[in-house]
């Protein structure tokens, strides 16, 4: 039996506590009120490998045993045994019965272990008996006193000691420092020397002849014309954005060079960009476009016609056109004369709804008349139209008249887009003043475009167009980038 406690004595008195050990296991001390109740228990041998504390908690009337778990090494070092499984008591208030506890629970895992041994009765003595007169007289408060002891409890019951933490942070690109570059600005118009990038050799006759004979160390850069061309070749080449476009060029009458201005305007497109160009012979009785280009396959628009249904992949419809070496593709028109059904409007529809599957720009080379069935359906697809206008008088005079009729039926948007091509289709000076035609035009349309006589072209064979002449190229690119540019405004509008 323990003595009483005794409040008048020192620090260092044995208040409520057993004089000697001897067989006793381990000791649970329960804090109620500030009172304090010797228990004696029989640990188990066993040692459970989970980390987590094992909140087996058995309930007595009062008091509830909480498995704690210690480190092996302490456990060893201090009790020189095998690790034992400490229960250490928290006070825990009945509120259903204030009558103090007859004698501690015994926490499950001592009752379930094999060496489990018999639970010592409580020692009725005086200490103990005023923990248990506490708790009875503190029952109305005691949820708070519960929280307060578990809280307590949670503070002191870490034995295992923590692992260190270590914090790994992602650092974004606006958190490095003012004076830290990153990659992406070692570019090599930084990097590289200008003095040692090797530049192309120039274009140019002296120009090159001074770059080779410095054992080219002297680059005088391109001619005026070789830049002039350059920048040509980048308007032409100028990317489209959205599905395929149709140029449709027209004439109300014949010999004006309709089909010569389609022919040129698809060999400078073709010549130039990257992506595929088409022209499609629209005459509803016999067109020459083909002949122009002078590689024919043998099937004409009837053929894509009746086909049109067994085509799945560019290589069928490369069979039923003809290409030549600036890779501009044409498509001919029936040249039956057997033949007693036209080229219709819906045929022109079925031919326009594969080929823009395929090609990003598609010219229609039309018929000497403007209300024939095919124009119909050529003017409801187009996005930029070319009127071809001849150096005479009544020739002007139809052009002109045609912009009026196009402006009358609801095409006056495209007629103010529209470019207007001078041909000029005789050798020697032309009879008409051909500032005026061009002050005319430029009143009613975007851009008017003067093309030269060539004989190359004038002889009515193929067309080769590395052949002609240097100003019939230069006005056919020229007309070229005009229309692209013009397909690009168009886009952006839309």
């Amino acid at each position: 039996m323990a003595p009483e406690r005794n409040e008048n004595e020192g620090e260092n008195a044995d208040n409520g506590v057993l004089a000697t050990t001897d067989g006793t296991e381990t000791t649970g001390i329960g804090i109620v009120e500030g009172a304090t109740a010797q228990v004696e228990v029989t640990l188990p041998t066993a040692f459970d490998e989970e980390d987590d504390f094992d909140d087996d908690v058995v309930r007595g009337e009062d008091v509830t045993l909480v498995q704690l778990e210690q480190p092996p090494a302490e456990r060893d070092e201090v009790r020189g045994e095998a690790p034992a499984t400490t229960a250490v008591p928290v006070a825990s208030v009945s509120t259903a019965s204030a009558e103090p506890a007859p004698k501690a629970s015994v926490s499950a895992a001592a009752a379930a272990s094999p060496a489990a041994a018999k639970t010592a009765p409580a020692p009725k003595t005086a200490a103990a008996a005023q923990a248990s007169s506490s708790v009875a007289s503190t029952s109305a408060t005691a949820p708070a006193a519960s929280d307060a002891s578990r809280a307590e409890l949670d503070h002191h019951e870490r034995v295992r000691p923590r692992t260190s933490e270590i914090t790994l942070q992602s650092r974004r690109l606006g958190d490095f420092e003012v004076d830290r570059e990153s990659s992406d600005l070692l570019t090599a118009d930084r990097l590289l020397d200008p003095a040692h990038v090797v530049r192309p050799e120039p274009e140019g006759a002296w120009r090159h002849l001074v770059y080779t004979l410095s054992g080219r160390r002297i680059n005088l850069g391109d001619s005026k014309r070789a830049r002039a061309r350059k920048q040509l070749d980048d308007r032409i080449a100028a990317p489209l954005s959205g599905g395929a476009r149709f140029v449709p060029v027209l004439s109300r009458k014949g010999g004006v060079g309709k089909t010569t201005v389609t022919t040129l305007l698809g060999m400078a497109l073709a010549d130039a960009r990257e992506d595929r160009i088409i022209a499609v012979d629209a005459n509803p009785d016999r067109g020459t476009l083909a002949e122009r280009v002078g590689r024919t396959s043998g099937k004409t628009v009837r053929d894509l016609v009746r086909a049109r249904g067994d085509v799945h992949g560019f290589n069928d419809i490369s069979q039923i056109v003809a290409r030549d070496h600036t890779r501009l593709d044409v498509l001919a028109s029936d040249a039956d004369p057997h033949v007693s059904e036209a080229f219709s409007d819906a045929d022109y529809r079925d031919v326009a709804e594969v080929a823009a599957h395929f090609y990003s720009v598609v010219l229609t080379d039309t018929g000497t008349g403007i209300v024939h069935s095919v124009m119909e359906a050529t003017l409801e697809h187009a996005d930029e139209l070319v009127i071809v206008a001849g150096l005479s008088i009544d020739e002007a005079r139809l052009a002109s008249e045609t912009l009026t009729w196009l402006e009358s039926n609801g095409y006056a948007e495209r007629v103010r887009s529209a470019v207007v091509v001078l041909n000029t289709s005789r050798p020697g000076a032309a009879l008409v003043r051909a500032d005026e035609l061009d002050a005319h035009f430029r009143s009613r349309v975007r851009a008017v475009v003067r093309l030269p006589y060539d004989p190359h072209i004038a002889s009515g064979s193929a067309i080769s167009f590395r052949d002609l002449q240097p100003e019939t190229r230069d006005a056919a690119r020229e007309l070229a980038a005009i229309v692209v540019e013009g397909l690009r405004a168009s886009s952006v509008a839309a």
